[in-house]
């Protein structure tokens, strides 16, 4: 891979609300940084829900609407030799594949399934979403009222309840370099 014309690549988190995605993107954008000294471009799912989808609600159709406007803008920096670390619940399969295939036109997809189950999820529930999902004053929420289906062979699978999020992130970096997308 040559510096002067990287390849870029997508890496794509998903995973229940709470899990670790946004945590372990955050030391993942550092640690890239440091170590390729090339632009990163995060797309958070919070931030992109209240920034690019703000229209959206929570029905499988305004859900998949925002994952392939995430997938599109991640195969713009692909196809331009960026970086992008995504970080939404992504919950159905069908999507995360729709989104796989646009991006690996033009560069790296490597999926990451978050795998830490529903009950630590709900233990964490920073931000207390869980708590009002099981009293009804959330409706359409991923994992209580609504489904999550687990990637079927993603490049990586992390249960972050027995990793620390340098942990986490390192078995992401080693990923990366098993692939041939960081040396």
């Amino acid at each position: 891979m040559s510096d002067k014309n990287p390849k870029g690549f997508t890496v794509f988190f998903t995973g229940l609300s709470g899990s670790g995605k946004s945590t372990t993107t955050d030391l993942l954008e550092i640690k890239l940084l440091e170590r390729l000294g090339r632009r990163i471009t995060v797309l958070d799912g919070d931030e992109v829900r209240q920034h690019l989808s703000s229209e959206l609600g929570f029905s499988k159709e305004d859900r998949d609407t925002n994952i392939q406007r995430i997938g599109f803008v991640a195969s713009l920096i692909t196809k331009h030799g960026g970086i992008a670390i995504c970080a939404p619940i992504a919950p159905y399969r069908e999507t995360r594949r729709k989104v796989r295939q646009i991006i690996e036109q033009y560069g790296g997809f490597i999926e990451v399934h978050i795998a830490t189950s529903l009950e630590e999820c709900e233990r964490r529930d920073p931000k207390g979403l869980y708590v009002k999902a099981r009293a009804g004053t959330v409706k359409e929420f991923t994992g209580i009222s609504a489904p999550y289906e687990e990637p079927e062979n993603p490049e990586l699978r992390l249960d972050t309840e027995g990793l620390t999020v340098d942990e986490s992130t390192e078995a992401v970096i080693q990923t990366l370099k098993k692939l041939g997308h960081i040396d």
